[in-house]
């Protein structure tokens, strides 16, 4: 199976602008939005946190996979992907079936967006330590698991727009042979 160019996925950590960026890109493309995220909140019935609190981080990562596995049978789709997607090799199989792109973010940009955010106490905690030493911690482990399961990755400190319109750029180029 090679790649379907009818699809984006969207990956990286936490706070890295994949659900803005994912919106703007699919409204550009005119292909449909899902947030995995907002998926398995409706799937779970309940917040993350919770979910993981009761059922543990093994039962969420299944659930992640089975709504992944779900939206990549969707076609002129945009999919804004879990921070975690990368960490289970079925899920990259999954991404390496369409077009995925890294939004990679330096650790201080990604700290100040998550301290900012209402909802970033609704996300249970990977380590156990505090924030920034979390996002560190984290980042380190699948910076190389993201850049693998990516076709590109651009920066995602950039603006919302020259964000979405460098992705639907390169996107277009691909489709059409142009590109990478």
């Amino acid at each position: 199976m090679g790649v379907v160019l009818n699809k984006i996925y969207l990956i990286g950590p936490r706070a890295c602008g994949k659900t803005t960026v994912g919106r703007a890109v699919a409204k550009a493309l005119q292909f449909d939005f899902y947030d995995s995220d907002a998926v398995i909140l409706e799937k779970a019935g309940c917040a993350i946190s919770i979910f993981v609190e009761y059922n543990g981080w093994d039962a969420f990562r299944d659930l992640e996979a089975k709504v992944l596995k779900d939206l990549s049978k969707l076609d002129n789709v945009v999919i804004s992907c879990g921070g975690g997607i990368v960490v289970r090799p079925e899920n990259i199989e999954i991404l390496k079936d369409g077009y995925t792109v890294y939004l990679k973010t330096d650790v201080d940009t990604l700290v100040k967006r998550l301290s900012a955010n209402p909802e970033h106490g609704q996300r249970p905690s990977l380590t156990g330590k505090p924030l920034a030493e979390e996002v560190r911690e984290v980042l380190e482990e699948r910076e190389r698991l993201y850049t693998d399961s990516a076709a590109v990755t651009v920066s995602g400190s950039d603006s919302i727009k020259g964000l979405s319109a460098g992705i639907v750029k390169e996107f277009n180029l691909v489709e059409n042979g142009d590109g990478k």
